[in-house]
C-alpha cells in the first residue's frame, strides 16, 4: 500500500504523537509499504530548541517527506506551527498517489487532508489524538464557548473521515456526548519496546546522569497542562522523610524556568535535575538509571513517555484522569486523585522503601508495554488500512 499520513505536528517538535508515527512507519515500511508524510516545515530555531541539526529525518527508504508551509503557533513546546494548505501540495500527493490517506490531527495539515482526499476521490481514515477540553484551558482562547465551539468543529472534521481511532476511550467518549455518531475505533499508539527495554548496570547509568540511588522521573513536553509543578511540590515533601531521594525531568517547553524557579524556592534545586531534550536512546538510559516514573498530566489521551517508561521497566505513578487510568492498573502502578501532591509523596515514599514492590510493578509494566510494541500496533493498522480503502470503494461503487 501507498499511505499518506498528514500530521500537525511532527519532528523536530517534541511531542508523543510524533515518535508514535516513526514508530509505527517504520514497522509499516518493514512490511513493504511506502509512506509518505505531509508535515509542517520548522525552522532552523525549532530545531536548535531540541538540539538538533537542521536536517530532514532519515528513518527508511520506503518514507517520504512533503514539508508544508507554516508559520509559527505558540504551544507548550516553543515549536508549534500552523500549516496554510495552500492547494500546490495537491502536485505532490498527485503524484505520489495513495491507497489511503491517515489524518493526525484537524488543523492545517488535518484540512489538507480532506482537501487531498476529495481532489483524489481517496479513502480518509482520521485520529484524534486530542482532549480537547484540556487543550483549550491552556489555549490563548478560552472559557466554555470557545471549548463549546472547537468540540463542534473537530465532530464536523472526523465526521468527514471513513472511520475515526484514538489511543483511548476517553477521547471517544468526550467526542460522542457531543454528539459524534459516526464508526470509532481505539487503537493504542505503538511503543518501540526495542529502544525502550531494560538495561543492566543501572550504575553505570546513574554515574552518566550524575544521579544517586533513588530518583523519580518525569519525560515530555514541559508545559502547563502537564502539571509538572505537582511532581515537583511531591518531591519536596518526598526529601523531608527521605533526604537521598531526587527528581529527573527530562524534556523542553515554555513552563522549563517557571519549573526551575519552583525548584529554587521550595530549597530542593539541587535535588532537581533538568536533563533537557533527550534523544529516545539516551531517554531510555535515563529511565533505566531512575526507580519511578511519575506523570501528573490531565491532558493526556495515552502519553507515550509514561509507555516508553513502563517498556523500560518502571512502575508509573500517574493521576485517575483522561486516558491514564485506561493504561495504569494495579500490576503495573498507582493511581492517585489529580492535582495531590501529599498523595504523590506517599506512594513515591511507598515504592522507594519497598523495593520488592516497585520490582513487581516493573516488571508488569514491562510486560504490559509489550501488547502495543510498533510490531503489534503496524499490523493492527495494516488491516484498519486494508478495510478502509475496501469499504471506501464498495460505498462509492453502488
Amino acid at each position: 500500500m501507498r499511505i499518506a499520513i498528514f500530521s500537525d505536528v511532527f519532528y523536530p517538535e517534541l511531542s508523543g504523537i510524533s515518535d508514535s508515527l516513526i514508530s509505527l512507519t517504520k514497522e509499516l515500511a518493514a512490511m513493504g509499504h511506502e509512506i509518505r508524510f505531509y508535515v509542517p516545515e520548522y525552522s532552523a530555531k525549532n530545531y536548535a530548541f531540541a538540539g538538533l541539526p537542521p536536517a530532514e529525518l532519515d528513518i527508511g527508504s520506503n518514507i517520504s517527506f512533503k514539508r508544508l508551509f507554516s508559520v509559527p503557533y505558540p504551544t507548550g513546546t516553543k515549536q508549534g506551527r500552523l500549516v496554510i494548505p495552500f492547494p500546490l501540495f495537491l502536485f505532490d500527493i498527485k503524484k505520489f498517489n495513495p491507497d489511503i490517506i491517515h489524518t493526525q490531527l484537524f488543523f492545517g495539515a488535518g484540512i489538507g487532508a480532506l482537501l487531498a482526499g476529495a481532489f483524489l476521490k481517496k479513502p480518509v481514515i482520521g485520529t484524534n489524538h486530542t482532549a480537547i477540553k484540556e487543550f483549550v484551558k491552556f489555549s490563548p482562547l478560552r472559557g466554555k464557548w470557545v471549548s463549546s465551539l472547537a468540540l463542534r468543529y473537530v465532530n464536523w472534521y472526523y465526521g468527514k473521515c471513513g472511520l475515526i481511532t484514538a489511543p483511548s476511550r476517553s477521547v471517544i467518549d468526550e467526542m460522542r456526548f457531543y454528539g459524534f455518531k459516526k464508526e470509532s475505533r481505539i487503537i493504542s499508539n505503538p511503543v518501540d519496546t526495542g529502544t525502550f527495554t531494560p538495561i543492566g548496570n543501572k550504575k553505570r547509568l546513574k554515574k552518566k546522569f550524575g544521579l544517586g540511588n533513588y530518583v523519580v522521573i518525569h519525560a515530555g513536553r514541559l508545559s502547563r497542562e502537564r502539571k509538572i509543578n505537582v511532581i515537583i511540590d511531591a518531591a519536596r515533601r518526598v526529601k523531608k522523610q527521605f533526604p537521598a531521594a531526587e527528581l529527573a525531568i527530562a524534556g523542553r517547553g515554555v513552563a522549563e524556568n517557571e519549573l526551575k524557579s519552583q525548584a529554587e524556592k521550595l530549597g530542593i534545586k539541587s535535588s532537581v535535575k533538568f536533563l533537557g531534550f533527550l534523544d529516545q536512546r539516551t531517554l531510555s538510559d535515563a529511565y533505566n538509571a531512575s526507580e519511578i516514573f511519575a506523570i501528573t498530566s490531565t491532558s493526556d489521551t495515552q502519553s507515550m513517555v509514561m509507555m516508553q517508561a513502563m517498556a523500560s521497566g518502571l512502575p508509573v505513578i500517574g493521576v485517575k484522569s483522561r486516558a491514564l487510568p485506561e493504561y495504569i492498573n494495579k500490576k503495573n502502578g498507582i493511581l492517585i486523585e489529580p492535582d495531590d501532591a501529599g498523595a504523590l509523596a506517599k506512594k513515591i515514599l511507598f515504592l522507594f522503601k519497598n523495593p520488592e514492590k516497585r520490582k513487581e510493578l516493573g516488571a508488569g509494566a514491562r510486560k504490559f508495554s509489550l501488547h502495543f510494541s510498533s510490531k503489534s500496533i503496524a499490523k493492527s493498522w495494516e488491516k484498519i488500512y486494508e478495510n478502509g480503502i475496501k469499504g471506501y470503494y464498495l460505498r462509492n461503487t453502488k
